[in-house]
């Protein structure tokens, strides 16, 4: 089956819920994840078209953004009680991209997903492991834009398992054109 992209985001704008505001450690957040807006998504991480994928989340929380995700059992290393390094890399990879996405948007002061469609892609994808995550606890990923250019944006970020510094990143996001989806 074939869809057409901007045969979604019509869907997408005619469907769209009004935003709404939740808190997260004492910071307003965007209700409306970043996800929910870019309907062609098909990322294993990210995107809400592929049903095996992680369905990350991520929100702005003042001007980080912020994305939460839950481990499951087939999450772990070698060491069941381990959250795997390559899971905490999509992780960080995929929020990453879609901060730089959303961060474009917001700079056009135009809604996520909106046409012309703003897309990103990885360029770089630099982890420091710091110590390893418990599996059975939720991750967090705060990110911030360390710098933006025409075609390309740093995104810093934290990985923390509860209170604990588990890992730092820095992802180079190149704005790709919008063709670039359509394969």
């Amino acid at each position: 089956m074939s869809i057409k992209i901007g045969e979604i985001i019509m869907r997408s704008i005619l469907n769209r819920s009004a935003k709404g505001k939740m808190r997260e450690r004492g910071k307003a957040m965007e209700a409306r994840a970043f996800q929910d807006d870019l309907h062609w998504n098909y990322c294993w991480g990210c995107g809400s078209l592929n049903e095996h994928g992680l369905h990350l989340k991520s929100h702005w929380a003042g001007e980080e953004s912020v994305c939460t995700f839950r481990p499951e059992r087939q999450h772990a290393a070698g060491p069941r009680h381990v959250l795997n390094g390559g899971i905490i890399a999509t992780v960080i990879d995929c929020h990453s991209v879609c901060t730089a996405v959303a961060a474009a948007y917001r700079a056009g002061g135009r809604p996520i997903g909106s046409e012309p469609i703003i897309w990103y892609v990885t360029g770089t994808l630099q982890v420091v492991y710091r110590r390893p995550a418990a599996i059975d606890r939720e991750i967090t990923v705060r990110a911030r834009i360390k710098e933006t250019a025409e075609r390309k944006t740093v995104v810093a970020s934290t990985v923390l398992s509860g209170d604990e510094e588990v890992a730092t990143s820095e992802v180079v996001a190149i704005r790709v054109d919008p063709t670039w989806l359509a394969g």
